[in-house]
């Protein structure tokens, strides 16, 4: 017989034996694991679920209210939905929300990544950890208290500060002062820059504590002083990490209620000037109008509140995106 027209039937490969297939099959028969697959599960839908009926909730009520408003609701500068016919808009609540939470950004941005980088690189551990302790109990400190705070002690010492900007910058209209109580939307700005800060540096500390020693040190050993490594080094690496931890700080800078209305003293009208009295935000209004509002009054603070819901999703959802785009983040290269 030719041996060369014979034909061999090569036996089948044994299956894999690595320790994560034989964990993953002990798992797959495990009555706990399949209960703590099925709760972890579940606990997710439940989330999805919940949100679903919040924008629901949310979608009908402000629906009812936008159909009977007499004014456009994006342009209108007036807040009147009792009357007759009632109108009512955002225009106002939009432009003192987006310009305070603005304000607390440009403050509290640079300060929290100079304290992360403090903390991180420059301090000794006894000492950076002190900080990091504060900065944490900084973020435990209720809302109320901060506006009392606020109130009490940061309006009644903020003349000096606004005489110095209307002195020298007064002619640019933006910081233009008329003697008139410091409750403006700059104050809530500062405001909101504190209550933020604890945030954006906890995150960008831990961020920045990711970064491989392999490349600060090669930065070291080539000659680069500290800072030339924190710029070349550190800051590049962990930038998206910043970007999210700042976005994160203007979610809760957007949806801020108590400590805002404690400070602010609200009115519908739009200043060219940071420093006049009045303004108002989204959830100030809620917090201060709800109680005394007709059904049709709660309607439009509800409408309100859906404008700020969408808002706060899609900054949350941009985060998000940011932090999954760098999986250095994951401590796996540290």
């Amino acid at each position: 017989m030719d041996t060369t027209t014979q034909q061999t039937t090569a036996p089948p490969a044994p299956a894999p034996t690595t320790p994560e297939s034989k964990r993953a099959a002990r798992g797959a028969t495990r009555p706990g694991d399949r209960i703590f697959l099925g709760l972890s599960r579940g606990s997710g839908i439940f989330v999805l679920v919940l949100m679903a009926a919040i924008a629901a909730f949310l979608t009908y009520r402000a629906s009812i209210a936008i159909s009977k408003d007499e004014a456009n609701f994006f342009t209108t500068f007036e807040w009147n939905p009792s009357g007759l016919p009632p109108e009512f808009g955002i225009a106002v609540l939009a432009f003192g929300t987006i310009v305070s939470s603005v304000i607390a950004m440009v403050i509290a941005v640079p300060v929290s990544v100079g304290i992360a980088l403090f903390i991180t690189h420059y301090a000794p551990r006894r000492l950076g950890g002190l900080i990091g302790y504060v900065i944490d109990l900084l973020a435990a400190v209720p809302s109320i208290v901060y506006g009392l705070w606020g109130a009490l002690f940061l309006v009644p010492h903020l003349q000096g500060l606004y005489g110095w900007l209307d002195d020298y910058l007064g002619w640019t209209g933006i910081f233009e002062w008329n003697d008139g109580a410091p409750r403006s939307l700059f104050t809530v700005g500062i405001l909101l820059a504190i209550m933020i800060l604890p945030i954006i540096t906890n995150v960008s500390r831990e961020v920045f504590r990711q970064v491989p020693r392999m490349h600060e040190e090669a930065a070291l050993a080539l000659g680069a002083t500290r800072w030339e490594v924190i710029r070349m080094s550190v800051l590049p690496f962990g930038r998206s990490g910043v970007i999210s931890a700042s976005m994160l700080g203007l979610g809760r800078a957007l949806g801020e209620t108590m400590a805002v209305a404690m400070v602010l003293s609200s009115s519908f009208d739009i200043n060219l000037s940071l420093l006049d009295t009045g303004g108002g935000t989204f959830a100030q209004n809620i917090a201060s109008k709800f109680n005394e509002a007709t059904e049709m009054g709660r309607d439009a603070l509800i409408a309100s509140g859906l404008v700020l819901f969408v808002i706060t999703l899609l900054v949350n959802g941009a985060a998000r995106l940011i932090i999954a785009r760098r999986k250095e983040y994951s401590g796996a290269n540290a």
